[in-house]
This record gives structure tokens, sequence and C-alpha cells, in this order.
């Protein structure tokens, strides 16, 4: 059974998830603060956090920074806060996926399903297991990245991402497709995720974001990787 650790401080909106989660077969812990939620992951360790980022006793992205301290289960953020740098700070910290309240139910579990699918491995093909550019090397088989001789540190979601683009090396991937893979949704006003996480690798991989000389964008199609 997949385990949910839900952290959210309205308990209306928590009951709503965990009828939810558990309808659809899913296990769930629930936390109404930070403190709280640090201490059921490690003791609970769950397959998926759902974390909101307005908690009563810490900043949901101190709670995001302190668990990516020692594990790489997916966070899915959920917040009523809209501003872009907000969710670039999210990300930052190392959130897989932001959903901004109010919610689409169905939108959420086919998100959390996405989550759950990026943390299962995928047999990858063997010619492709490690990737070197001028800049960067990309080891498919350790899922690790070094640049500059140091570890790239990457969230799941721009792990996956950057495997589908890397596996496909000069070919044209669609927006359409990366956000059915990697987000399990296809709807093409989401385009702005793929924004946001091009613009994080880039920021993590390329020496001028600005100008990328790996990681291209084809305007309105989609992306490609010129390795």
């Amino acid at each position: 059974m997949t385990r949910v650790l839900v952290v959210e401080d309205d308990p209306q909106l928590v009951r709503a998830l965990v009828i939810n989660l558990q309808a659809r077969q899913y296990g769930v812990d629930a936390a109404p603060d930070g403190a709280t939620a640090l201490r059921l992951a490690a003791a609970r360790q769950p397959d998926v956090v759902m974390l909101d980022l307005g908690l009563p006793d810490m900043d949901g992205a101190d709670v995001i920074k302190a668990l990516r301290g020692w594990t790489r289960v997916p966070i899915l953020v959920v917040s009523a806060r809209q501003a872009s740098e907000e969710k670039v700070a999210a990300l930052d910290a190392g959130a897989d996926d932001y959903i901004t309240k109010p919610f689409s139910m169905n939108e959420l579990m086919a998100r959390l399903r996405a989550a759950v699918r990026r943390t299962e491995d995928v047999p990858l093909v063997p010619e492709a297991t490690v990737v070197e550019t001028d800049e960067f090397t990309i080891d498919m088989s350790a899922k690790k990245v070094v640049r500059g001789g140091r570890d790239v540190r990457l969230t799941p979601t721009e792990w996956h991402l950057l495997e589908i683009l890397v596996t496909n090396p000069g070919r044209l991937i669609t927006q359409k497709r990366l956000l059915q893979e990697v987000w399990g949704v296809s709807s093409s006003n989401k385009t702005n995720y793929l924004r946001v996480y091009m613009a994080q690798l880039r920021r993590k991989l390329e020496t001028d974001p600005a100008h990328p000389r790996y990681l291209i964008t084809e305007p309105g199609m989609g992306y490609r990787f010129e390795g």
C-alpha cells in the first residue's frame, strides 16, 4: 500500500483528503504542523508527502529543506500561494510539484499517481547509461549528475524530465508528452510547469542559462536535448 503523509492545518481539507485517499486504497497519515510532519515522516517513511506551505509553526519551505536533508521522497506542495516566486522557492527547496488551491481532486490524484510512478525504477536502455557533455556528465544507472567535479542535486521531478530528454538526444519531445509522462496531465494550460522546471535545470546545468546549449526550447512545441 502506498502511504501518503498529508501536512495541512485545515481540518476540513484534511478530512476531505483522507477520505479521497483512503477510497483509492492509499494509507494516510496527517500532520497539522511542520514539527509533527517531520516526526511522522521519520517514523512512518511515507511514499509521498502532500504539503501546505502556510503551517502554524514554520514555513512549508523549511519543512521541505528538512526532509531533503535525508530523504528523496516525492513532495507535492498544495498551497493557496499563487505568486511565481513562492512556487520557485518551494521548487528550489526540493519540492517536486506545486498545486494551487482550490484544486480539482481528480487532478490532485493524477499528480499523486505521477509522483509515485517517478519513484519506480524504470529499466533504461543499456547504451544510454552514461551521457557526457563538455559541461557535465549524467550517469543514468546511478541517477547522478556531475558538473565541474561536483554532484548536482536534482529533485525526482527534475531528474525524470532530464532523463526523458537525454534518452532522446536531438529529438523534439512535445510539451504534451512531457506533461503526461512527468506530471500525469496533458492539458496545454499546464505548460508553466515545464517552463519552471526547465529554468531550474538550466540554472543547475548550463553555463549561460539564458542562452542554453544543451536544453533547447522549441517555442510552442516542446524541448530537446543536444549532447
